[in-house]
């Protein structure tokens, strides 16, 4: 039923899109007359009455002139929210697209086999997924391993003649000519 009062309303939305026009103004005012006597206190719009708007704004310039009920920017906030939800279902993936997942088995085993093996590298772990038929690049191997935990610092030059100066001895020659 609402789908038919919408087209009929679009219809005559389509037909006359005079900007002085007398039937837009009373089609717009027939509208909010309709809001207020289905709600109580404060009009609630539905989405139907937003789309109205949105489509009204769209096709005739004097809409503000006869909107009431409503902000013209709420119009305008809604116009901007249907946007959004256009441009969102429009991009959404219909099909998956780029590379394919890695399997939850692999990357698992890829894991289990840098925490075995800590000497291990992608390079060598890779070469054992080939072994064993998993077909998955040296990169992706080296993106999956876990991180490994940085070596400790080595020592300064000042650590290492404080821990070895009982057992250095300098000498210095000098020579004269």
């Amino acid at each position: 039923m609402s789908a038919l009062i919408i087209e009929s309303i679009l219809t005559i939305i389509f037909r006359v899109r005079n900007t002085g026009s007398p039937i837009m103004e009373n089609l717009a005012l027939r509208q909010q007359l309709a809001i207020l006597k289905r709600t109580c206190k404060r009009p609630q719009l539905q989405p139907k009455d937003r789309l109205f708007w949105v489509l009204l704004s769209r096709l005739w310039c004097r809409w503000r002139e006869v909107l009431i009920i409503v902000k013209p920017e709420t119009v305008v906030r809604c116009h901007r929210q249907g946007f959004k939800l256009f441009w969102k279902y429009k991009s959404r993936h219909k099909c998956r697209v780029g590379r394919s997942r890695i399997n939850k088995e692999i990357r698992s085993l890829v894991r289990w086999m840098a925490r075995a093996n800590p000497l291990w590298g992608a390079p060598r772990i890779h070469g054992e997924l080939l072994r064993l038929g998993m077909e998955i690049s040296q990169r992706t191997v080296s993106n999956l391993m876990p991180a490994r935990p940085p070596k400790p610092p080595s020592q300064t030059w000042q650590a290492f003649l404080k821990n070895h100066m009982h057992n250095t001895c300098s000498i210095d020659f000098l020579l004269n000519a």
